[in-house]
């Protein structure tokens, strides 16, 4: 069976644009972060999340897609948050920040716990529709990411690839970056067979990121 080629998106047309557009000029708020599955907002929305090993660039992303500087704030240290956080984006949809894997300076107690919240987060939320998982663009995928791959892989929850800090390299590395993640993803049969490429600082890729997540129903 030929791997798929996993494409990057092309820019959104138009009216998916706008759609993209409407559903993030509302107001955004935190609402709050969750420890326990039993502290889980009720399922009575769509929900995204993000994921992505530290420094990855997640809380900058989230804030380029609100609009909202200050709304997702980065730990400085790595690994830190054990809080799955949401966020309602108006009154149709909930962006879920998940903490940042690898690096985690915790007990091995605590990391367990963790790793066990999210498992059954993963495996449980029926309304998650996609989960992003981010790739720095400077240095590809790591083992650390596939194994977030992995454990969505059994979640049967469906991944996209998103590519942050593509401004920090030049177009011939980025193309070699693009051809090891391609090379990663194609095992992958939860990973969505499409790329997005961004840039928070400049800008690049969020509006096809806002159409794709407006376009999940």
């Amino acid at each position: 069976m030929k791997p798929l080629p996993f494409p990057v998106a092309e820019d959104p047309d138009e009216a998916a644009r706008e759609q993209g557009r409407k559903l993030f000029a509302g107001q955004t708020e935190f609402l709050k972060g969750v420890v326990a599955m039993d502290g889980l907002p009720a399922a009575d929305r769509v929900e995204v999340c993000f994921a992505g090993r530290s420094n990855v660039g997640k809380s900058s992303l989230i804030n380029a897609l609100t609009g909202r500087k200050g709304l997702a704030r980065a730990s400085n240290t790595p690994g830190r948050t054990q809080e799955i956080n949401f966020f309602t984006c108006g009154e149709q949809l909930y962006l879920v920040d998940l903490p940042g894997y690898g690096y985690a300076e915790a007990p091995l107690p605590v990391v367990q716990k963790w790793q066990r919240l999210l498992k059954a987060y993963l495996s449980g939320r029926q309304t998650l529709r996609r989960a992003f998982v981010l790739i720095d663009a400077r240095h590809g995928v790591k083992q650390v990411d596939e194994e977030i791959m992995t454990l969505l892989d059994q979640a049967a929850v469906t991944f996209q690839a998103v590519l942050t800090k593509a401004d920090k390299v030049k177009a011939k590395e980025r193309d070699k970056v693009l051809d090891q993640v391609r090379a990663k993803l194609a095992p992958h049969p939860a990973a969505f067979p499409e790329l997005i490429v961004t840039s928070s600082e400049k800008g690049d890729g969020i509006a096809t990121l806002r159409a794709v997540i407006a376009g999940l129903e």
